[in-house]
């Protein structure tokens, strides 16, 4: 097995019955800045929240030469039938010689609870094995973040570890949960 790495030729658009997970653009970063301004949608993040559009306009740029580079995808997810980005999600810190990626997330609070991010993370993994060849999916998310943690175990991913007090962010030290999804 090798990884495809003619994913990164052009950008994938993935659909899925309610939604559209697009390309990135500097045109969305009103609302990257809205999501990751929000104390609500970065609790668990580890790092501050955003409190300038040039932060977005950073983390924009980092996401199209992550890919240009080959790096990782990831995705602006959007409702059918409308260009506004709600969250985003792909696949990076891509292992490439042993097919392994880790996946990371976002959505607006007020999409929460609404079976968006399953729809979506279920695209994105069906391409990551699919099309991206890979055999195991990584996520680490602080064990507090109950959501998140519900949200992997739904499809599918299994704990393989926790590391204590693994992470240090505004003076405490937090711990991470380690899931994994195995290609099947």
């Amino acid at each position: 097995m090798k990884f495809n790495e003619e994913v990164f030729d052009s950008f994938p658009v993935l659909e899925t019955e309610r939604l559209i997970l697009r390309e990135i653009t500097p045109g969305d970063v009103r609302e990257i800045f809205a999501i990751r301004s929000s104390e609500e949608a970065m609790k668990y993040f580890g790092h501050n929240v955003y409190t300038s559009l040039t932060e977005a306009d950073d983390m924009i740029n980092a996401i199209v030469n992550g890919f240009k580079n080959k790096e990782g995808i990831r995705w602006g997810i959007t409702l059918k039938g409308s260009e506004k980005l709600i969250g985003s999600g792909g696949p990076w810190r891509l292992l490439k010689e042993h097919l392994r990626c880790e996946i990371g997330y976002d959505l607006l609070p007020q999409y929460w609870k609404k079976g968006i991010m399953t729809e979506a993370l279920r695209e994105i993994i069906k391409f990551c094995f699919d099309k991206m060849n890979m055999h195991s999916i990584e996520a680490n998310v602080d064990p507090d973040n109950i959501a998140s943690v519900k949200l992997l175990e739904k499809l599918g991913f299994e704990k393989e570890g926790h590391l204590k007090e693994s992470f240090y962010f505004n003076d405490v030290f937090t711990d991470t949960g380690i899931y994994s999804l195995i290609r099947k």
